[in-house]
């Protein structure tokens, strides 16, 4: 992967650069600070107080550093809560790169172990990372993949910015993964492009447009009726 490159993001956390697309995997303001602003408070621990959750089931567009998922275990045993976890990824990040974030550090805990499990375990099989958090792993594009309907409560949109993957963010990709949201789901994502909002809202959804994290004026969530 020799178009990765390691970068330090401003709250201390590290990212990937992907020199290709010219794009960071997580805003230079702060990789953990806008995973957990976006999609562990804003998606995440958003649903489950609203709807009083007693477990939950996440899709996530995009696996890439694995940093939103370790968020969501620690999310799960934070509030011993059964989190099931499935995450796409077209390209993964080798485990020589993943393995130079320094998200243990700065995080503690088991975090070493289980980061290195997140990047490790098998594809397409379901794994039981911790005592109530699952994790299925899909190596496949977005287009490409197979949605079952009213599957998941809570989807992290976290593909690459519309202006650099543009196919990730249009009308045939989205109507899939919206149908896989269950009623009164939740789609959280960094975007806050206007086109975007007003798919999602021909899609049915409700659309609310909130504060964004340091360095991002809003972000986006949507709440299928």
């Amino acid at each position: 992967m020799e178009n990765i490159h390691l970068i330090q993001t401003e709250d201390g956390s590290s990212s990937l650069l992907n020199i290709a697309l010219n794009e960071t995997y997580h805003s230079t303001h702060g990789a953990i600070q806008e995973s957990n602003y976006v999609f562990i408070k804003n998606g995440l621990q958003f649903f489950v107080e609203k709807n009083r959750a007693a477990s939950v089931s996440v899709f996530e567009v995009g696996f890439g550093t694995g940093l939103n998922a370790l968020l969501a275990l620690f999310f799960s045993e934070g509030n011993n809560m059964q989190v099931d976890y499935t995450s796409i990824e077209a390209f993964p990040v080798d485990w020589e790169i993943a393995s130079q974030l320094n998200y243990p550090e700065l995080l503690k805990s088991e975090t070493q172990n289980y980061f290195q499990q997140l990047h490790q375990t098998e594809w397409s099989k379901e794994i039981k990372v911790a005592e109530k958090f699952s994790l299925f792993k899909v190596k496949a594009s977005l287009q490409n993949f197979e949605f079952l309907q009213d599957q998941f409560d809570v989807i992290f949109f976290d593909a690459f910015a519309p202006n650099k993957q543009p196919e990730m963010w249009e009308m045939p990709v989205l109507e899939k993964v919206i149908g896989a949201l269950k009623p009164a789901g939740v789609c959280v994502t960094y975007c806050a492009q206007g086109q975007f909002k007003r798919n999602l809202k021909s899609l049915g959804l409700r659309v609310e447009s909130l504060p964004g994290p340091p360095g991002k004026r809003e972000m986006v969530r949507a709440i299928k009726p």
